[in-house]
């Protein structure tokens, strides 16, 4: 996406209450016409973000430009972006139609072309036929979209969406995600989105952006996000993931050999040197068990569970270190029983070596004797 055009763009952004730093020196590009998901857990920095880029914060450093306008000075209003958020914000003693005419009413639009526009607004988010009812007389996806068209009604270059499913159950919310995504393919308007919901932005994103205690960890698009995370906390935050903490013993053209507190463990070619500690990432879905041991591989553990979960069989695997692994396989396949020692290995393609970040490991001992199984 990077010769299309930049419609958001956040250049060395800080933002401080006080002595707390929440966002910290953040540079994003957002394209036009794309949906860019701002994804972390609580107090990561994601909606402080999306404040400052709708007008309600001001960033304490750094350049905000949207369509290649700097907006440090101007009111919410002034901006040309309009703002979804979780409560709906609906007026109850208007009607939806009013609700929904309501910015265009405000701009003194003549009188026939916010009736074309609500119209058509309306029929885009399904709701044609209720536009004399009142807010308390729908349900809460139909809420949401009397939001989303009174925010898009105005034609903004940019919309923001503030955790808009939050409030809805898990079915509604599945089917509200795929309803949005569709509108905004149709559209063509770029949203930026924030959600902690980790399968609500693989579902519905173009990129994410991955946000850490004000710091942003990875921006890319949902494949590379899960399949190759950039660092420990990504690869342990989206989805499940099997992590280890370990030293590079050996690397070959094909492949890397890593040391690990009570085994050793084989992964794909990564631009890691010998003697350099690493995390390594392998997915539930890529990792196996054998009974007998598996070249390149010395980590072997008791079968400790097996859970049910419909499609899948989920089986926890404790090393002698009492680390679990976690095995997902398909459940009509047969499964070894309950107790019996295993091997874990899986194809060194699929492990992610990721560079860590300093010369400490966390929940290892300092200069322990990697591989010896002690």
């Amino acid at each position: 996406m990077e010769d299309k055009e930049i419609i958001v763009q956040l250049k060395n952004v800080n933002k401080s209450f006080g002595d707390n730093q929440v966002v910290k020196n953040l540079n994003i590009d957002i394209y036009k016409g794309e949906f860019l998901t701002i994804l972390g857990s609580s107090g990561c920095g994601k909606t402080t973000t999306l404040r400052m880029i709708a007008g309600f914060e001001t960033q304490t450093s750094g350049e905000i430009f949207v369509n290649g306008k700097e907006v440090r000075d101007e009111e919410p209003y002034e901006r040309e972006v309009n703002t979804v958020f979780q409560n709906y914000a609906l007026f109850p003693h208007m009607t939806i139609y009013e609700n929904v005419a309501f910015g265009l009413t405000m701009k003194k639009i003549p009188k026939d072309e916010i009736k074309k526009k609500v119209t058509h607004m309306l029929e885009l988010v399904q709701l044609s036929g209720f536009e004399s009812r009142k807010p308390d007389q729908l349900s809460g996806g139909q809420k949401q979209r009397v939001a989303i068209a009174r925010a898009l009604v105005n034609e903004p270059k940019v919309l923001l969406l503030d955790e808009p499913l939050g409030a809805l159950d898990l079915k509604l919310r599945k089917q509200m995600q795929f309803e949005l995504k569709r509108l905004q393919k149709k559209l063509g308007i770029t949203f930026i989105y924030v959600t902690h919901d980790q399968e609500e932005a693989l579902t519905m994103s173009d990129r994410i952006a991955i946000m850490n205690k004000g710091n942003l960890e990875q921006l890319s698009v949902p494949r590379d996000i899960y399949e190759h995370p950039a660092t420990e906390f990504v690869a342990d935050f989206i989805g499940e993931s099997n992590i280890f903490y370990g030293v590079v013993d050996e690397k070959n053209a094909s492949d890397v050999r890593i040391s690990l507190e009570n085994g050793l463990i084989s992964a794909g070619c990564a631009d890691v040197e010998e003697n350099e500690i690493v995390y390594v990432s392998v997915r539930p879905e890529n990792t196996a068990i054998s009974e007998c041991p598996v070249d390149g591989f010395e980590l072997s553990g008791i079968i400790r569970e097996h859970v049910y979960v419909g499609s899948l069989t989920k089986t926890i695997v404790e090393l002698f270190n009492g680390n679990q692994i976690k095995i997902n396989t398909f459940s009509k396949q047969p499964v070894l029983p309950e107790g019996m020692q295993v091997y874990v290995y899986w194809h060194p393609e699929d492990a992610v070596v990721i560079k860590s970040p300093s010369n400490v490991i966390f929940g290892t001992i300092e200069n322990i004797n990697f591989g010896s199984g002690e």
